[in-house]
């Protein structure tokens, strides 16, 4: 989970992975804030307008659904427009199962379960205009632009591509966005994983730290020297909560100690629970193993 990234720094970070943007007035706080809260955020959702001419439904909204439906828009052409920064109408009730998942960066259930969970309080949502019936082409710049934009956020909030979900995929009701999910997320995959930092699993060859085995690595029970590493880190910081250890074992000993070093970096909240995240990780500089 992730503090929302402000107005600025989701610019710059859709700007750094060149982005086509086009910035419509006042969507730095168009948003639907006062219905309730927006954050931590878990993820990227996914979606097709089912129209054309979809700019000023997804801004203004439609006569049973306000706006702003999306926190932007991907037309054919490749651009991005951004339409809202904030709590927007775009993911409705959705599964908690497939939200757990997100968390954890781990694969998603078959099917969504039961909607029982609030999207639009945590995903950042994107409409990408589109028919949706099988046969309206998504245009090459199209796709770039949903493959750029996803990993901008993910890059910027330590997520992997398993942060990035399909509308379909969080509730029963919908079926959008009609193309391949899994072919969507090898392709930010792939593109977070070619860029000169230390991806999740892969490290760069010189550097003396260990790479961030992701979220879902840290489950209860695991056992792992990286965990031992971990946990004389935390010693060393200042952080350790251990009566026994640390490690090899991830235990809640580890997650209290962890949840500590979170606080010290000023997280708070839901946003120190004691999971590892890739901007922590960084920060703590686990030598490897």
């Amino acid at each position: 989970m992730s503090t929302p990234l402000t107005a600025d720094t989701l610019l710059q970070a859709l700007r750094k992975e060149h982005v086509t943007l086009q910035e419509h007035p006042n969507w730095r706080t168009h948003n639907r804030n006062h219905k309730g809260p927006w954050g931590p955020v878990h993820g990227v959702m996914l979606h097709h307008t089912a129209g054309t001419n979809s700019l000023s439904a997804c801004r203004h909204g439609l006569p049973d659904l306000p706006g702003p439906l999306c926190t932007g828009l991907i037309t054919k052409d490749g651009t991005l427009h951004l339409l809202g920064h904030g709590r927007t109408n775009h993911a409705g009730a959705g599964s908690a199962a497939v939200l757990a998942a997100v968390r954890a960066e781990r694969g998603l259930p078959a099917r969504p379960g039961p909607d029982a969970v609030d999207g639009n309080a945590c995903f950042y949502g994107f409409e990408i205009e589109n028919l949706g019936n099988g046969r309206d082409p998504y245009p090459a710049a199209q796709l770039a632009t949903v493959e750029r934009l996803s990993a901008a956020l993910c890059r910027a909030h330590g997520w992997s591509a398993a942060s990035v979900v399909a509308h379909k995929e969080w509730t029963r009701r919908k079926i959008d966005p009609s193309f391949s999910m899994a072919a969507m997320r090898g392709r930010i995959a792939k593109r977070l994983g070619a860029v000169p930092t230390d991806p999740p699993g892969r490290p760069r060859p010189d550097s003396p730290y260990a790479a961030f085995p992701g979220a879902a690595f840290f489950v209860p029970g695991r056992r792992s020297a990286l965990i031992t590493a971990v946990g004389r880190r935390l010693v060393a910081e200042g952080c350790g909560r251990y009566a026994v250890g640390p490690g090899p074992v991830w235990t809640d000993a580890d997650v209290r100690s962890y949840a500590a070093w979170q606080r010290r970096l000023g997280y708070a909240g839901g946003d120190a629970d004691g999971t590892p995240g890739r901007a922590s990780w960084d920060r703590l500089r686990v030598p490897r193993t």
